[in-house]
């Protein structure tokens, strides 16, 4: 049986121009991608995005702007039955960030059957690139943020 799965992004660059990222430790797999997840059913997207920041990161987010959603087939990176539909929004802390962060990619303990870690990043907007990210679809908002700039990032639309 095949199914669509849609998940729901957020990226932040703060102050300090940092990108905030997520080293995930999945199904004995290493990934490094925007913070967001799974939408669930009877949920917008927006109210996903809120969910799930304030799940993994204890984080109240504003949300300032969409940015992408995938226009290209794209299966799953757990298994070959389930598209990706991916949807990002630029976002803002409403108060200050709180999430013990990691300094070194996957720098965390991985405790015996554990099937999912995760651990915030902070990358400096002038290390970050397409390459900082793991999945097909981050890579392409990756470059689409470099190339627009953070100022664009944070402008509102008209």
């Amino acid at each position: 049986m095949s199914f669509l799965n849609v998940r729901i992004y957020g990226v932040l660059v703060n102050e300090q121009q940092q990108v905030l990222v997520s080293d995930e430790f999945i199904r004995g797999n290493y990934f490094t991608k925007f913070p967001g997840g799974g939408l669930e059913f009877g949920e917008g997207t927006l109210d996903c995005l809120r969910r799930e920041w304030q799940e993994e990161l204890q984080q109240e987010i504003e949300i300032v702007r969409h940015l992408y959603t995938t226009d290209f087939f794209q299966i799953s990176a757990f298994d070959n039955h389930s598209q990706i539909l991916s949807i990002y929004y630029v976002v803002r802390a409403k108060s200050p960030f709180v999430a013990k962060t990691i300094e070194k990619p996957f720098d965390f303990p991985i405790p015996e059957g554990a099937n999912d870690v995760t651990a915030p990043r902070w990358i400096p907007w002038n290390a970050f690139s397409e390459d900082s990210v793991s999945l097909p679809i981050d890579k392409i908002v990756a470059r689409k943020i470099k190339r627009k700039g953070i100022e664009w990032l944070y402008t509102p639309e008209d």
